[in-house]
């Protein structure tokens, strides 16, 4: 791994601390397994705050962010409490034109989180569409370039991306490879674990093979409960991860009646009964 200066590192067994949340927390379907129902949608992310130490935030993906969004968030967290933020879609999946001043106004949005020192990660999510080829590499460098200095993470969809040169790219620009569970389909990542920067990053998706590509509504794609042994599978990579990363954040996706959260709560369990937490 590199640390940004060339200089390469490893981490002491177990310094990486691990952080485990959800992708999102601002679901409806939430409400009754794990939001109370009289709690006002204003009142979410407080209340999510009191079991979990770090979210995912999506809806960045979908509108940019503003730095008065994102303050007023930090305002309902306790100290300590990390935010990991998805890169608009203009920079990931559209990619056109105005990438620049999209990049330069998502910057903008995270001013609050990085002044406080509350940025865990920004997460580069690329559609399965999104291949290995020399093109598309030249892009994600001109992206890293645009959002130097934020601790970048990326997601692959696509196995294409799953070879030892991207690996070698990722750790030579300090770029942190997304770990990805999901279904077994080809083509798909397949749970590959490699620690790439400093930032180490897991998403959990399910393993809804039969809704990945034919649904209807998105979130059938994440309509999945894991299992404790499903779950189990992963404790030793997370445990080699934090091994070489400073920090390590597992996201559960499977956002669908709030499955996210006990996956999260039962992954944590594990980790803490494998001395990890």
């Amino acid at each position: 791994m590199s640390d940004g200066s060339g200089t390469r590192y490893r981490k002491t067994r177990g310094e990486g601390e691990i952080r485990v949340g959800t992708s999102g927390y601002s679901y409806r379907d939430w409400v009754g397994p794990f939001y109370p129902a009289s709690l006002r949608p204003a009142d979410m992310l407080a209340h999510y705050a009191r079991e979990f130490n770090f979210v995912e935030v999506n809806f960045s993906y979908y509108r940019l962010p503003s730095a008065r969004t994102l303050a007023g968030m930090l305002r309902k967290v306790p100290e300590g409490f990390l935010f990991t933020v998805k890169a608009y879609r203009g920079l990931t999946h559209e990619r056109g034109p105005a990438v620049a001043e999209e990049a330069r106004e998502f910057r903008t949005g995270l001013v609050p989180l990085l002044e406080s020192g509350r940025l865990g990660a920004v997460l580069l999510q690329f559609p399965y569409s999104f291949h290995f080829q020399s093109e598309n590499l030249s892009y994600l460098d001109r992206v890293r370039e645009l959002l130097a200095g934020l601790p970048l993470v990326v997601e692959f969809r696509s196995r294409e991306w799953s070879r030892n040169e991207v690996w070698q790219w990722l750790a030579q620009h300090n770029l942190g490879y997304v770990c990805v569970d999901g279904p077994r389909l080809r083509g798909l990542p397949g749970g590959v674990v490699q620690c790439t920067a400093p930032t180490a990053y897991v998403r959990f998706h399910g393993r809804n093979a039969g809704k990945w590509w034919d649904h209807e509504q998105a979130y059938e794609r994440y309509d999945y409960l894991y299992s404790k042994e499903e779950l189990k599978e992963w404790i030793p990579g997370i445990a080699s991860l934090a091994r070489e990363a400073r920090a390590v954040f597992v996201a559960f996706n499977n956002h669908y009646q709030g499955q996210a959260v006990t996956n999260a709560r039962m992954l944590r369990r594990l980790l803490e009964e494998a001395g990890l937490l």
